[in-house]
């Protein structure tokens, strides 16, 4: 009996996962903000009441655990499909830093890789942010590999997929009637208004794989509901407008017009990072208890194998297509499939303010 094709992924001779990265103790988290904010000119003092957040989790962020349970998962699943390619790992702000990944890809002689970032959507922060620090890492490295940056994935039916199941299981603690709130990270609105090549990619890829999500559920029980988008972790000066509703004002809103519960579903994000178990996990579902309003969080994709699969069949498209192939490239939704090459133009960054007001970035990709 022949043995499958294992699948090619030439050009590529290795695979780099790019993430935000986060603090491990205690001690890392002041240094990490600072990372993250730096040339901001945001005072240690305003620092170290964000640090609040990881120090009531003893200081610690579960991004890097859910990186590591990621390549775990990303290598066996190359391992059983025969794809032959070592999976680096490196952050925009802590360790493993991406520059010294770099490195190390460089001495084990990686000439050309491709990289799958942890964020799903288009926007400044989530993709061009990532691909300006691959831009200087990458300058900064002698005989650094080039790197190319899979497309946008939140469409996929992978992603999809995994937030469809999930979604069913939170409403199946909840009471008949119970209502969906999509949630993400909020950005500013001139940032989302620049998003993607022809603006307002942020919010419209968001809002096609809630719709996708919502109309797999109705399909599967007959069920109408009342399902809205809303945002998290605002934290700009109160003078620029931010996309809203937040989902504690949401929450309250449910409350008000009585409706009998709702399914919290971060479709923003890829794991748990801190936005989840701080923002939703728990001052969310205080909010909910005051209220209250039964509330039940869908799970995050994680090492979903849906979500797994997707990004290992994901990294053999993209080698089809640099071959000069046409792969298939699947998706769900209105929008078609994302782009391999972003536009130089894409997703500018802003100008960003110079008071100690400035916004802090948390672990939205």
């Amino acid at each position: 009996m022949p043995h499958p094709v294992s699948p090619d992924p030439s050009p590529y001779d290795a695979v780099l996962l790019l993430s935000f990265g986060g603090p491990e103790k205690p001690e890392d988290v002041l240094p990490f903000l600072q990372n993250v904010t730096r040339g901001r000119g945001i005072p240690d003092e305003r620092l170290k009441e964000v640090g609040e957040h990881y120090y009531g989790f003893g200081g610690k962020s579960p991004i890097n655990d859910q990186n590591r349970a990621l390549l775990a998962a990303l290598r066996e699943s190359f391992a059983e499909a025969g794809l032959d390619l070592p999976i680096y790992w490196g952050n925009r702000n802590w360790a493993p830093y991406l520059t010294d990944t770099l490195r190390e890809m460089a001495a084990d002689g990686i000439r050309r890789a491709v990289v799958i970032v942890t964020s799903a959507y288009p926007s400044y922060s989530g993709c061009r942010q990532y691909r300006e620090n691959l831009a200087d890492a990458t300058a900064a490295v002698e005989n650094a590999p080039v790197i190319d940056k899979l497309r946008h994935y939140a469409n996929h039916p992978g992603f999809v997929g995994s937030f469809v199941e999930s979604t069913a299981a939170a409403l199946s603690e909840l009471p008949e009637g119970a209502a969906i709130a999509y949630v993400t990270h909020s950005i500013p609105t001139a940032m989302n208004a620049t998003s993607g090549p022809d603006g307002d990619a942020y919010v419209s890829w968001h809002l096609d794989v809630a719709a996708e999500i919502t109309a797999e559920l109705e399909r599967r029980t007959g069920v109408t509901r009342r399902t809205d988008l809303v945002y998290c972790s605002r934290s700009g000066p109160p003078q620029v407008p931010w996309l809203e509703p937040d989902v504690n004002d949401h929450l309250e809103e449910l409350a008000a017009a009585g409706v009998p519960g709702v399914a919290v579903v971060p479709i923003g994000f890829v794991s748990d990072h801190m936005e989840v178990i701080y923002d939703l996990d728990t001052e969310a579902a205080a909010t909910a208890d005051k209220l209250g309003l039964p509330m039940a969080r869908a799970a995050t994709p994680g090492t979903d194998p849906r979500f797994v699969t997707m990004l290992r069949d994901l990294v053999v498209e993209r080698a089809e297509a640099e071959r000069g192939g046409q792969p298939e490239r699947p998706c769900v939704g209105k929008l078609g499939p994302g782009w391999d090459n972003c536009r130089p133009d894409c997703c500018p960054a802003l100008r960003r303010p110079t008071s100690s007001q400035t916004s802090l970035a948390k672990e939205t990709a």
